[in-house]
């Protein structure tokens, strides 16, 4: 493990824990919106954008020495159409509704040729920037809450997901369900294949797992845009936990892209921020930003803008806290390294 801590922060690891900022990205590519957004110019040319921006990103990682899980869909680790189709799982999701089956998407012959469906490369400049995880998004895009889907093509995504990263020589620690869609009952199925880790969602009723569906319905949507901007269901921050088969590490804030009519409010976007990170300093707790790098396609200036922004009071409250920043796979490790007793699976 890969772990910076501020000098002279050591003594005080235990009893007293320092605050932590975790960062976890969703790298989906087209697979994440497969089923809504068709591959069109408009489309194609968003996430070139989305690949350009993505050494941006990474330098700002680099600059402020921050670490962070990238959840990677697993097709895009294929350098071709024949890999994808060499680890292509043997079940596919039994999705009720249809649209939700990306194997019906048409992808081209090798990342030249088709850079929104396979990213080796992208991949590679991830991996070769100093404290980024690459964590695993399911094999392709699996979403985990939607009905018709079952275990058993869960764990053969999953299997699959871990095979196609080890093909390029990545192993996978780290979890993060697509859309967020959380499903209790595959925990153990995590632990069985070996990751460590999962992100897991706020505590607030309006951010718990359910469908895309569910999740899209008005009120919700509504109540997450308001909190984005307002302190309207806490800090939303966790605690430090216990090294259980996976870990859940629950996310406090999801970074809210840009947009031209949300201007007036992105100082509040960032101020909320600042100040659920000061509570996390203050309380010793784990603050848990996450976003995809595809939001920041559209206007990447701004979003960096935002991001440095975030950056920035992260060194202040490393230098005035002793706050760290670790990768989910990192906490994990930090975690166990604490414990007196050995990790034990969740039931």
């Amino acid at each position: 493990m890969i772990l910076e801590l501020t000098p002279g922060l050591a003594p005080r690891l235990k009893p007293d824990l320092p605050a932590a900022m975790v960062i976890s990205l969703d790298l989906e590519l087209h697979w994440g919106v497969c089923d809504r957004v068709p591959l069109d110019r408009e489309e194609k040319s968003r996430l070139l954008a989305a690949r350009a921006v993505v050494p941006l990103i990474l330098g700002l990682f680099e600059e402020f020495s921050v670490h962070a899980s990238w959840a990677v869909v697993g097709a895009l680790f294929a350098s071709s159409r024949d890999e994808f189709n060499q680890f292509r799982p043997s079940l596919e999701p039994s999705y009720l509704d249809g649209r939700l089956n990306p194997y019906t998407q048409r992808v081209g012959r090798d990342e030249s040729e088709d850079p929104f469906h396979f990213a080796p490369s992208l991949i590679r400049l991830i991996a070769d920037c100093k404290g980024q995880e690459i964590a695993s998004h399911s094999f392709s895009h699996y979403c985990s809450l939607e009905p018709g889907q079952c275990a058993r093509e869960f764990e053969s995504d999953l299997r699959q997901a871990i095979a196609i990263a080890a093909n390029s020589g990545y192993g996978l620690h780290s979890y993060v369900f697509p859309r967020n869609e959380i499903n209790q009952n595959y925990l153990p199925l995590l632990a069985r294949h070996g990751f460590q880790t999962y992100r897991d969602t706020e505590s607030t009723g309006m951010k718990r797992p359910g469908s895309f569906a569910v999740q899209r319905k008005w009120r919700k949507r509504a109540a997450r845009f308001a909190d984005s901007y307002l302190n309207v269901f806490g800090d939303e921050l966790a605690s430090w936990p216990a090294a259980t088969l996976p870990m859940a590490i629950p996310a406090a804030r999801y970074l809210r892209p840009y947009r031209p009519w949300l201007r007036p409010l992105q100082p509040f976007a960032v101020d909320r921020i600042r100040e659920q990170m000061r509570q996390a300093c203050e309380c010793a707790r784990i603050f848990h930003l996450w976003f995809h790098p595809e939001d920041f396609a559209s206007f990447p200036h701004e979003n960096l803008r935002a991001l440095r922004s975030v950056f920035e009071c992260f060194a202040r409250f490393q230098k005035s806290y002793g706050m760290i920043s670790v990768t989910m796979h990192e906490l994990y490790e930090y975690v166990r390294s604490l414990q007196e007793v050995p990790a034990r699976a969740a039931s």
